[in-house]
């Protein structure tokens, strides 16, 4: 089937996707390798497609009836397609929704003179009529003799060469007849029953790296109970905002563990006979065990983040058990059992190799034995000594699991950051912002003549976990490349015990850098000490601390009724051009504010919070720099709200975070209400009242606003 065909065949209802498929997870470079083969006509795979009678549930908003006869599914190829549709028309396709798109790989450029790929650099592409939006091309909108006149006006007039324009349109003319390329489709028959459909669409699967055998078991367990996938993906979102990052496949194996009592086997869910077992155990998990699990961990283990766990696959076994417990919960005794043995589990790497065969054997012992984790600790001993020893931090950088037992280890002391004094204790939510920094600078060891940083093992030695403090991120970003001396000593001045709780040796003639491998041993056999002493007596103290919170964290945070973030003031991204219009929204939003309990506006960051700057914004400006930008942005307020709005209730500063400035604008609650002067459909101006509410500003129409107005501004 050629690609146009089943771009047309999606549009037109005629093809579809199972809702047992997972989302759209290719990234921008899979995405270029894929138009990078078509174009240079290399193999690109095949579709598996299955036309049923009775198909499964379908993604997306059309719904399946008998009355429509047969149906045809893409089980086997929908990331390749989902990536040319996105391409060649510019939309998501009728099967996804936006949220579903987790990598939205439109905005393809490609240079039609060479034909590298490559998404939206403004230095690169801006006023460069050779770097072309790939979707352009694919939808007839750009030809060679287009691409010709631009580069000739560019040029003063000056025409192209003859060979030069041809090699322009043949790489135009070749970009243009991927839709003319045939995908190789194999299909199932029409008789096959769902299980044999997804039995097929196993098979396919099994031999390749695409989809692991949890995956594989989720869209069986999706052929029996369709709604499978969104209800599981709507509790990992709840375990996010807790820091708890897992994957679809742990919400799998759990399920496999408490209902099979196995790791491995996952072919034991792929049977309808399961389903009622299924949701049963899933409504226990959802409601009781996950939160309970994840609770234990964050005030019981100093767990604050999944990032901060070597092997995911520990928690399984601590699931199962909680999940066979009356009423799930735990005493004081099994918590100290579990907690220590979950450390042991890290450090210890019991999951790392066969893990299902491990998880096999501890799930046995966890359902058959009263006191399981005392046996699973004598498990780990049988492979590897407890007893953390000096030696086993020589040359270990900050990717081995003792150095998490060390932040575990920092917290439970109550340790805080070198520079601040704050508590590394904190609330991380869905992502992480404790940062891990040189006691003795990497530029001041490899300056200092005594260590080559090509030298394998000089390297090691700088990078290792006994040469690293863990630090609030704004102090990371402040400490710069001090001598360890000079900034050590400021520490114990300032923060008299923030070197012992996190074990720094505090002779300061080890401070030196020409004492730094004494430095090293002193530490080494300092944190063995301490880290088998607190393993050995596990504490269980659940103390809270207030934290303060640096722009970085609330930027990790999300937008919420008093945070707001925008790409940019002025500079639209989809379109790749200045838009006036875009200043508008902001206007927007700083009357919300105003008009409600103030709040902050941060520009240059997505709605994600990925970082993406003001350089895009400083191009549309004569001088591409700050002091423009705030000047036009001043501006703007100033015309539609008063100066003395804009010197009173506004605040602008330019932070630089990860090295990326972006504009942060601090908004008052205002004393009087502020009304946006913009243009309806009709291009007529009128008046227009926004409030915040949630994470949105609301517009307000005339008696919503007059009855607001006489509450909020007395």
């Amino acid at each position: 089937m050629k690609i146009r065909q089943i771009i047309d065949k999606i549009d037109e209802n005629q093809l579809f996707v199972p809702a047992f498929q997972r989302e759209y997870v290719w990234k921008r470079n899979d995405a270029k390798n894929l138009v990078s083969s078509l174009i240079k006509d290399y193999p690109t795979g095949t579709m598996l497609t299955w036309e049923t009678n009775t198909p499964p549930e379908l993604k997306g908003t059309y719904k399946y009836e008998i009355t429509k006869g047969a149906v045809k599914l893409i089980l086997d190829g929908q990331q390749r397609i989902t990536t040319l549709y996105l391409l060649m028309t510019g939309n998501i396709p009728p099967y996804y929704t936006e949220k579903e798109i987790e990598n939205d790989i439109r905005g393809l450029y490609v240079n039609v003179e060479t034909l590298e790929l490559e998404y939206y650099k403004i230095k690169t592409m801006e006023n460069n009529p050779l770097w072309v939006n790939i979707t352009d091309i694919l939808q007839g909108k750009i030809i060679g003799t287009d691409i010709k006149y631009q580069l000739e006006d560019r040029n003063n007039g000056e025409r192209i060469d003859r060979d030069r324009e041809i090699l322009i349109s043949s790489n135009i003319n070749a970009i243009k007849k991927i839709e003319d390329r045939d995908f190789l489709e194999q299909v199932i028959p029409v008789k096959a029953s769902i299980k044999e459909a997804i039995d097929i669409f196993y098979i396919v699967n099994a031999s390749g790296v695409n989809l692991t055998e949890a995956e594989l078991a989720l869209a069986q367990i999706s052929g029996y109970w369709p709604q499978a996938r969104v209800i599981f993906k709507k509790k990992l979102g709840e375990l996010e905002q807790q820091g708890f990052v897992f994957k679809l496949d742990i919400l799998v194996y759990a399920l496999l563990a408490v209902l099979h009592k196995m790791g491995s086997k996952m072919d034991k869910l792929h049977s309808a006979d399961n389903k009622e077992k299924l949701i049963a155990a899933w409504e226990k998990l959802d409601s009781t065990v996950l939160d309970y699990v994840c609770n234990l961990l964050k005030s019981q283990a100093y767990v604050d983040h999944t990032d901060e766990i070597n092997s995911i696959f520990s928690v399984i076994p601590i699931i199962a058990y909680v999940y066979n417990k009356p009423n799930n919960k735990l005493n004081e005794e099994e918590i100290k059992k579990i907690i220590k043995w979950f450390y042991y589990s890290q450090i210890r790497n019991r999951y790392v190799s066969q893990t299902t065969q491990k998880l096999d054997k501890d799930l046995g012992i966890i359902n058959e034995n009263p006191n399981p984790f005392d046996i699973l600790l004598i498990a780990i001993n049988e492979e590897r000594p407890l007893e953390i020893k000096p030696s086993e931090f020589i040359g270990r950088d900050i990717r081995h699991p003792l150095f998490a037992l060390m932040k575990w280890y920092f917290k439970s002391k109550g340790a805080v950051c070198l520079g601040t004094g704050l508590s590394l204790r904190k609330n991380m939510g869905k992502k992480y912002s404790l940062e891990r920094d040189h006691i003795f600078a990497y530029s001041v060891l490899r300056d200092s003549g005594i260590y080559d940083m090509a030298n394998q093992n000089d390297y090691a030695i700088a990078q290792e976990i006994t040469n690293r403090a863990i630090l609030t991120s704004i102090e990371n970003r402040e400490k710069s490349a001090k001598f360890a001396d000079v900034y050590l000593k400021k520490v114990k001045e300032e923060f008299p015990n923030a070197l012992k709780l996190q074990c720094i040796p505090e002779d300061e003639t080890l401070w030196k850098v020409e004492n730094y491998e004494k430095f090293l041993k002193e530490r080494r056999a300092l944190l063995a000490d301490e880290l088998n002493k607190f393993l050995n007596n596990i504490s269980l103290t659940n103390e809270t601390a207030s934290t303060h919170v640096d722009l970085m964290d609330m930027i990790q945070s999300g937008e919420h009724g008093f945070l707001e973030f925008k790409s940019t003031m002025r500079w639209n991204w989809k379109e790749n051009r200045l838009d006036k219009k875009m200043e508008d929204i902001i206007l927007k939003t700083i009357s919300a504010f105003n008009n409600g309990e103030g709040g902050k506006l941060i520009i240059g960051v997505t709605d994600e919070g990925e970082l993406l700057g003001l350089e895009s914004d400083y191009s549309t400006f004569k001088e591409s720099n700050k002091d423009h930008f705030e000047l036009h942005l001043r501006n703007i307020v100033n015309n539609m709200f008063g100066k003395d709005f804009a010197t009173t209730h506004l605040t602008v500063k330019f932070p630089i975070i990860n090295e990326v400035e972006i504009c942060e604008i601090d908004i008052k609650a205002g004393d009087t209400p502020l009304y946006c002067n913009l243009s309806d459909k009709n291009g007529q101006i009128v008046k227009k009242f926004y409030v915040r509410s949630g994470n949105t500003s609301q517009e307000f129409d005339i008696q919503e606003t007059a009855s607001y107005i006489s509450k909020r501004f007395k």
